[in-house]
């Protein structure tokens, strides 16, 4: 761990639920079942108060929201795949980090809520997370939902939010982004066992991304995540913004032990299990092109609103 990170390592899991509900139907699936327990047994392992999961599957429009409901109970059923049956939840939420998340977000500029009710739905990529990597709820979790309208400022300056927090609390904290790589999905059933990446070139852009985290080149990744997108298409709010996160909140830099323990299509998708360990080394900065910000102080102002 960094001396100015309270986070002791950070994962990055697939969000569909094939790996929790139907992890025998095809050997890919299994083998992500398999990473997210290998995953499971190092968080427990570990000395971390919480783990904090920034969800993809879980849009917010305005402004960021943070899940703060002390016990979360429900019964989940995903919009995509809800022939694979339910999934039940109970998960259990630091409600006082979830607040001190949401009050250091505000500090830097953002517009931020707690939202702590019953009933209100947590997205897929959330259950599944949660449900395979904390499944008996030994340490408590927080959930920061992903902004469709967020640009790279507003998201890198949420991801330092919560290590201002972290620090605020005295905390140590396993971060878990919940993304896919490419996203393009089939538009029909198809046999689990003839499941595979949608097509070659997502799968070499998943590969190019893969030999960055195995090199522990996060902010390389941050840095190069528009090109990626441009070249993969998928949903922005799935392909640049949990890098810029996940590198936010561990700290910006490549100094990371970087491991993959899984690759597997998911219904033409691309998923990975990704650990990131802080270490002492580095694989060499570059000279970054994209600017780095501490606070958030809105869009910025492109056209001359005087004389036109």
């Amino acid at each position: 761990m960094s001396e100015d990170s309270q986070i002791l390592f950070g994962l990055y899991v697939p969000p569909h639920p094939q790996p929790l509900l139907s992890p025998d139907a095809n050997a890919g699936y299994a083998n992500l079942r398999a990473a997210f327990e290998t995953c499971r047994k190092r968080i427990e392992e570990s000395d971390a108060d919480l783990i904090i999961v920034y969800s993809t599957t879980w849009p917010s429009v305005v402004g960021h929201q943070i899940q703060a409901l002390k016990e979360s109970i429900w019964t989940h059923v995903d919009d995509d795949f809800h022939y694979l049956g339910s999934m039940p939840y109970n998960f259990q939420i630091d409600s006082e980090f979830s607040h001190e998340y949401c009050s250091a977000a505000e500090k830097r500029g953002l517009h931020a809520r707690t939202v702590e009710y019953e009933g209100f739905p947590i997205d897929t990529g959330s259950v599944v997370a949660l449900s395979l990597l904390n499944p008996d709820n030994r340490i408590p979790a927080c959930i920061v939902s992903s902004n469709m309208y967020a640009n790279r400022s507003e998201t890198i300056v949420l991801g330092k939010a919560a290590n201002d927090a972290l620090v605020s609390q005295g905390k140590k904290a396993v971060v878990v982004v919940v993304s896919s790589l490419s996203n393009r999905m089939f538009t029909e059933h198809i046999d689990p066992s003839e499941d595979r990446i949608h097509s070659s070139k997502d799968n070499e852009w998943n590969e190019k991304i893969l030999e960055f985290f195995a090199d522990g080149r996060l902010e390389d990744l941050s840095q190069l995540s528009r090109e990626i997108h441009g070249q993969i298409r998928v949903q922005k709010v799935v392909a640049y913004k949990p890098a810029w996160w996940l590198a936010a909140s561990m700290g910006q830099h490549n100094n990371y032990d970087g491991e993959v323990l899984a690759y597997e299509a998911l219904h033409g998708s691309g998923g990975a299990v990704i650990q990131l360990t802080p270490s002492s080394g580095s694989f060499g900065d570059k000279e970054f092109d994209e600017d780095d910000v501490e606070y958030y102080q809105g869009d910025r102002n492109v056209l001359n609103k005087g004389n036109h």
